[in-house]
């Protein structure tokens, strides 16, 4: 059960990093963009970890309060899921 836990918010950070990627590239050349309603929902479902390193990365979002804020919570929020499944799965 672990590992399909860790698959899930595996491919979920990858889905939010690549959309922050993205929207930073789009943003740059004035193309269409990603909805912020789109990245919040990503981040929201177990993408907090891949939005706050794409933030940071890409330098994208970070002068916006309620992102760089609310992306480290769920990041936290995130790592703290993954803590107690591991110690429920693993060491139960």
């Amino acid at each position: 059960m672990f590992l399909i836990i860790v698959g899930y918010f595996a491919i979920v950070t990858a889905m939010a990093f690549v959309m922050m990627k993205v929207d930073k590239s789009q943003a740059q050349r004035h193309g269409q963009r990603i909805p912020e309603k789109n990245l919040w929902t990503v981040a929201i479902f177990g993408g907090g970890i891949g939005a706050y390193l794409g933030m940071m990365a890409f330098r994208h979002k970070t002068k916006h309060t309620n992102f760089r804020v609310g992306f480290l919570i769920l990041a936290l929020l995130d790592i703290l899921i993954l803590m107690w499944s591991y110690q429920t799965f693993v060491n139960g």
